[in-house]
């Protein structure tokens, strides 16, 4: 993705808002406000947004997955398989 096209001043985002949210539907690329020069905000439709939130949940599980593999906190399948048949026939 190349944010250089996507990169517009504050004041193009005063001066074109409906605009940039009529056509934010469309495209999937974010864009970058800036001001006085620096980068500031990004904008992106609702489904890249959501999009983007569920591949960070699954980043987290995955991290948080290899900590405990670091950390030794592992069991077998059948072990777990085990496990999980023994507390179905406490039921």
């Amino acid at each position: 993705m190349k944010l250089a096209s996507q990169i517009k001043p504050i004041s193009y985002l005063k001066a074109h808002a409906a605009e940039i949210v009529r056509n934010m539907g469309a495209q999937q690329e974010p864009l970058v406000i800036t001001q006085n020069g620096e980068a500031k905000v990004v904008i992106q439709n609702i489904e890249s947004y959501e999009q983007t939130l569920e591949a960070m949940a699954l980043l987290k599980i995955l991290a948080l997955g290899n900590r405990q593999i670091e950390a030794g906190n592992v069991e077998t399948a059948s072990a777990v398989i085990a496990r999980v048949r023994a507390n179905k026939g406490k039921r």
